[in-house]
């Protein structure tokens, strides 16, 4: 069993949002060191937490194991993998980042959700948090080896090719550089096509938001595709009702962009800064969307999560907040009248051949078509076992008798 020990502080201070502290409270200064490199690098503290998570499970298990970081070897690396695969994801309560645990309250392995169609969480690591996990401590290693203040060999390497030799030895020039060498611990997953929410449900998804802050939310993020942190991090300033534009902060490049949005979105966004009037301040460099409680903070993405996932429960779903951008992409991206590189800028993808996932059909649009090709299928075999009428009766007439035409 895994000592859950040690934590992932949040300081407030924008030189270091946050630190590994150890069992005993100390700072782990080699991962302080290494995401403050992060940091130089343009990396948000949101990046930041991610990485530190996942340091925090690999310092777990070292302190578990009673190994010092910078001794650890390939060996256990290797274990530390293979115990990802076989571990329970321990439970936060309340959203903190340290403190006591639970285990999760679902199955090893669920079904997929009756209304969306999606897996369950379960409580074993996804493999996408495993990869996610091995990618970072492998730089983590690579960058104290480095700066010299790491072990001589990184305990994660990447995996060999068959030739064993340098990768890329065999690349022509001529052609673009795709042949990436994995980490020789990292999982293998196939793509994950993005999942829309069909309109009927997404209705009913809209139907039980509770209030207007909530459904201005859902109204902007279906309508311009924008991510989640993206909307949250918004101003007061940012929205433009007059010419229906929201300034968002992307999430990768950091720059300012002006995104399109619909009329109900800013109608309920109204409705929600009448409702609050008075009650928070209305500056234009406050935020724009607050809690609703006292004392008002800022929202933040975990409580705007929790209102979707309360939102969700209503009738039995789980879909994602990112599911909403997916859902705005596939409706921007089948609109014929839409230009596929004005879907591109809106929803801010580098490389138009992200944008063409959404050109394909949805998935649920595909089981929709092959249930109803079996349909048809199933009725030509009923008209072909009809047995032909018998010499001697007019088409016609049977037609009439049993009742397939109108009697003239």
């Amino acid at each position: 069993m895994l000592q859950q020990v040690g934590a992932l502080k949040e300081t407030g201070d924008p030189w270091e949002p946050v630190q590994l502290v150890d069992p005993d409270g100390a700072v782990v200064q080699p991962v302080s060191d290494y995401l403050k490199d992060l940091q130089a690098a343009g990396r948000r503290a949101t990046t930041q937490r991610s990485y530190g998570m996942d340091l925090l499970r690999w310092f777990r298990f070292l302190w578990t194991i009673q190994m010092p970081w910078d001794e650890a070897t390939r060996s256990e690396a290797r274990d530390f993998s293979r115990w990802l695969q076989i571990a329970d994801k321990p439970v936060r309560p309340h959203g903190r980042l340290g403190g006591d645990v639970r285990p999760a309250p679902v199955a090893d392995f669920a079904g997929p959700n009756a209304v969306t169609g999606k897996p369950r969480v379960s409580r074993k690591y996804g493999a996408a948090t495993r990869a996610h996990n091995e990618t970072v401590l492998r730089h983590f290693y690579d960058f104290h080896l480095e700066v010299g203040t790491g072990p001589m060999v990184n305990p994660f390497p990447l995996a060999r090719g068959r030739d064993e030799g340098r990768p890329g030895a065999h690349h022509n020039p001529m052609e673009p550089d795709d042949n990436r060498r994995a980490g020789l611990f990292r999982p293998r997953f196939g793509p994950r096509a993005p999942r829309c929410i069909p309109d009927g449900k997404f209705d009913d998804l809209f139907a039980a938001l509770s209030c207007y802050r909530d459904r201005a939310l859902v109204a902007f993020w279906i309508s311009t595709g924008a991510r989640a942190s993206e909307l949250l991090g918004a101003n007061r300033a940012d929205a433009d009702p007059g010419r229906q534009l929201i300034t968002v902060v992307r999430k990768g490049s950091r720059v300012l962009q002006q995104v399109p949005a619909s009329p109900d979105a800013f109608v309920w966004l109204r409705l929600y800064q009448a409702e609050m009037d008075g009650l928070v301040p209305t500056g234009g460099d406050e935020p724009l969307w607050w809690t609703l409680r006292r004392p008002f903070r800022a929202l933040t993405y975990h409580a705007a999560r929790a209102m979707f996932v309360r939102a969700n429960a209503s009738f039995g779903a789980n879909w994602t907040l990112h599911d909403l951008r997916h859902s705005a992409a596939y409706r921007m991206a089948r609109d014929p009248d839409m230009p596929l590189t004005d879907v591109q800028w809106v929803l801010g993808h580098a490389h138009l051949s992200t944008t063409q996932l959404y050109v394909t059909a949805p998935l649920e649009d595909v089981i929709e078509s092959v249930l109803a090709h079996h349909g048809r299928q199933l009725d030509a075999h009923r008209r072909a076992e009809r047995p032909p009428p018998s010499p001697g009766y007019r088409a016609e007439t049977l037609e009439v008798l049993f009742g397939r035409r109108p009697k003239p």
